[in-house]
């Protein structure tokens, strides 16, 4: 891989990491959190814990030691994510599919990075 692939693939995972941290942030702290939950009908356990796990995948994400956990957390989260909302009636998963898809770009660039280290 080369350095400025390298560059925009850290880019990536540092964006991709810092958005989701901030909107799970919205999400649990917000006011306007606590309203789309009300309005999906969602028990009120389950904004704090997805979106609890989702900010604690996305700081492992964000560390490099720890990025491949926390993709893999965040993943799992985004899917659930999906799922509530379909189940809800709201079938506008497309920035999920984006966040997972990016999750996966991120994971390929490191095993490839991993791999001509190895060399």
């Amino acid at each position: 891989m080369n350095q400025t692939t390298r560059f925009w693939m850290t880019a990536l995972r540092w964006t991709l990491g810092i958005v989701v941290l901030i909107q799970s942030c919205l999400f649990v702290f917000g006011s306007s959190g606590q309203h789309a939950a009300a309005q999906f009908g969602m028990p009120q356990w389950i904004r704090p814990v997805l979106g609890g796990c989702e900010i604690v995948a996305a700081i492992l994400f964000l560390l490099p030691a720890t990025s491949v956990a926390g993709g893999y957390l965040l993943l799992v989260v985004f899917f659930f994510a999906a799922a509530i909302h379909v189940l809800h009636g709201q079938y506008d998963v497309g920035g999920l599919l984006v966040y997972a898809v990016a999750v996966m770009a991120c994971f390929a660039s490191l095993k490839e990075a991993t791999v001509e280290r190895s060399r």
